[in-house]
């Protein structure tokens, strides 16, 4: 069916993201998997074409363009490529920026925005720690005052784009502000006592360079504080919708390309002098995945809709991130048993992205986080 939520521009802008993909990042595919990082010059070469700052006021060296249909467009076209290029460029498009543009001074924005948008910046977000995932009430690292600076000490953990982040949001407790307080630092790469560990060895998505990071007596001044002091939990709070619908718009995509070349492999492969797909119940677990992603892409088309009208809330951001990486997970599980032994080798794109989609359900709030805000909104 049409997709309702885009109008012309956005696909013009589509067909652009398309183009530059194919001539900038797909010849790179291997050797970034290989590197188990995306190199400056893809960075650089999708902020040239101004795929990075978009959103960004024409001030800033961005293209000045308020829409999130624009995120949603670079997202699912990144995520056809692999899973990890949506994850690692979406931390800059459509988790930091939101930061940077909302909370951030004039001389925070004269700092951090040109580069972010030209793809010189590339940024992270500091939430998760050893002791708090899901669970951002639990962090520990903490950020306290000394005279008119702040000393800022603890760890994160499973952070995407840590290990190379020119600039991360740290998320830290201040406990001269209460004690559950928890405010937003801007930490730079070469600030003394930040240092970072290595590259996590995760399961998938080797492209998107995923680390530790460690923070050692930073000093920090007044300007690299974000937003309000002791208001983090709740920007934080705000701003996950936005982050739970960037990581639907990219599952469904993933999916929807996964199965793809699923049925085309399958109109193809031949068995006991057939092609797979001809069998009854090859073609009905593919027509049950396709009927799937249909509806789940409608619910989150909405979600895409109510977002750029402003009235997304929380409760329909779970939903869509739940059915949407819960049914991306059957479909890559079934791509995977359709392909047969073939489906099981890293060699191919559907094994993968199998790989890769797994963590999907547990990022950005588990499937479980996401039936307790739904289950909560029911009054049970």
């Amino acid at each position: 069916m049409r997709r309702l939520v885009f109008e012309a521009e956005h696909e013009e802008f589509r067909s652009s993201v398309r183009a530059v993909l194919q001539r900038d990042l797909v010849p790179h595919i291997e050797t970034t998997r290989e590197a188990g990082m995306i190199s400056r010059d893809v960075w650089r070469a999708l902020g040239e074409h101004g795929f990075l700052g978009f959103m960004v006021p024409e001030e800033y060296g961005g293209g000045g363009m308020d829409d999130f249909r624009f995120n949603a467009v670079l997202g699912e076209e990144l995520a056809v490529h692999g899973l990890a290029y949506a994850s690692s460029f979406g931390i800059n498009t459509d988790v930091i920026a939101p930061y940077l543009l909302e909370l951030t001074s004039i001389k925070q924005k004269e700092r951090w925005l040109r580069p972010f948008a030209s793809g010189g910046l590339i940024t992270a977000i500091g939430m998760s720690e050893p002791e708090a995932g899901s669970d951002l009430g639990g962090i520990r690292t903490t950020a306290r005052r000394v005279g008119d600076r702040w000393l800022l000490n603890g760890s994160k953990t499973f952070i995407t784009n840590g290990y190379h982040a020119d600039l991360v949001i740290v998320a830290a407790r201040t406990p001269d502000c209460g004690d559950r307080a928890i405010t937003l630092f801007g930490v730079e790469d070469g600030m003394a006592g930040f240092t970072r560990g290595r590259k996590l060895d995760k399961v998938g998505q080797p492209e998107a360079d995923t680390a530790e990071l460690f923070f050692d007596d930073v000093t920090l001044s007044e300007e690299d504080v974000i937003g309000e002091v002791g208001r983090g939990f709740h920007a934080m709070m705000a701003r996950l919708p936005t982050e739970r619908l960037s990581i639907a718009i990219a599952s469904l995509a993933h999916a929807t390309a996964m199965l793809n070349e699923t049925v085309g492999y399958a109109k193809e492969r031949r068995a006991f002098g057939q092609t797979i797909g001809s069998f009854q119940h090859n073609r009905f677990v593919i027509a049950e995945l396709a009927t799937a992603v249909e509806v789940g892409r409608a619910f989150v088309d909405r979600c895409l809709l109510a977002k750029i009208q402003g009235d997304l809330t929380s409760v329909a951001a779970a939903q869509a991130k739940y059915i949407a990486t819960e049914t991306q997970s059957r479909v890559l599980d079934a791509c995977v048993q359709l392909h047969g032994g073939y489906g099981y080798m890293r060699e191919t794109n559907v094994a993968c992205g199998w790989l890769d989609a797994r963590v999907t359900r547990i990022w950005g709030g588990t499937s479980e986080i996401m039936c307790e805000v739904i289950s909560r909104s029911l009054g049970l």
